[in-house]
């Protein structure tokens, strides 16, 4: 969901709560929005939690990797599907980096904190 459209939400919960039950209705969506905050911490935390136990920038398969990727994606949705922080590259494009045992490799672009391109890069069969 896009940050935009979630206040959106909360302001017209506030509203709607305020129009149909006055005090107690905005309580009631405070309590809401609130819930809904801890909810997508919580899940952040769990994310990382799991990336925390594996090796910076490891993946058990980069292919893998790379037929699951989607534009659009989020770093923590990158994240959570590696089950591995990945090892920075740059910081201008936004690039991460995350290879196999193999020696595959897959780089990936983020731009507006989306994920824009990626590519698999493997090694050289005469190496």
């Amino acid at each position: 969901m896009s940050p935009v459209l979630g206040w959106v939400l909360a302001v017209v919960a506030v509203g709607v709560g305020w129009q149909g039950y006055g005090w107690p209705g905005v309580a009631l969506a405070v309590t809401v929005i609130v819930f809904w905050l801890l909810l997508q911490f919580s899940r952040a935390l769990r994310v990382m939690k799991k990336a925390s136990d594996a090796p910076v920038g490891h993946v058990d398969s980069a292919v893998m990797l790379n037929a699951k990727l989607k534009s659009g994606m989020t770093l923590m949705q990158v994240i959570s599907l590696t089950r591995s922080l990945g090892s920075k590259v740059s910081d201008s494009p936004e690039t991460w980096a995350w290879s196999d045992a193999a020696g595959a490799r897959v780089t990936l672009t983020m731009a507006g904190a989306k994920l824009q391109s990626w590519a698999l890069t493997r090694p050289d069969a005469a190496e």
